[in-house]
């Protein structure tokens, strides 16, 4: 027992730094984290840490780190949420509305297979609401030149 916990504290550890902590936000994270779940088995899959800790403990701690991101999300105001977006998109290469659309497509598979059906709500209202707003800001930016 002892051994597992400590092997998942130094997955965690590594997963951190290595992985997580040089991304820039917790959308980013957010995409990264879904990002490694295989949609065929439904399991989280990351080839060096699995190396080092086994497929098994790797799984669990991806799964529980995409949580645990979601609901940390989910957590904050609206306004560090649309600066954690704003980030985000401004990263995505293409012109603004391809970066949104890209969002409005793929962020509906960032949602944790273990979401509860209130929080998956909260989320899609957010982030369709946060959506607008930046897509509202180009268009205000554009009539205020």
């Amino acid at each position: 027992m002892l051994e597992h916990f400590q092997t998942h504290r130094q997955l965690l550890f590594d997963l951190t730094a290595n992985y997580l902590d040089p991304l820039a936000g917790n959308f980013e994270r957010l995409a990264y984290l879904a990002g490694l779940r295989e949609s065929s088995s439904g399991r989280y899959v990351h080839q060096q840490l699995a190396a080092l800790y086994g497929p098994e403990p790797v799984n669990q701690v991806l799964a529980r780190c995409h949580q645990e991101i979601y609901e940390r999300l989910l957590e904050m105001p609206l306004t560090s949420q649309e600066q954690g977006l704003r980030l985000y998109v401004n990263a995505l290469p293409g012109t603004l509305a391809e970066k949104l659309q890209h969002c409005r497509t793929v962020a509906p598979t960032w949602v944790p297979p273990e979401s509860p059906s209130y929080l998956t709500e909260l989320y899609s209202s957010n982030l369709n609401a946060l959506l607008e707003l930046l897509l509202d800001s180009k268009t205000t930016a554009r009539l205020s030149r």
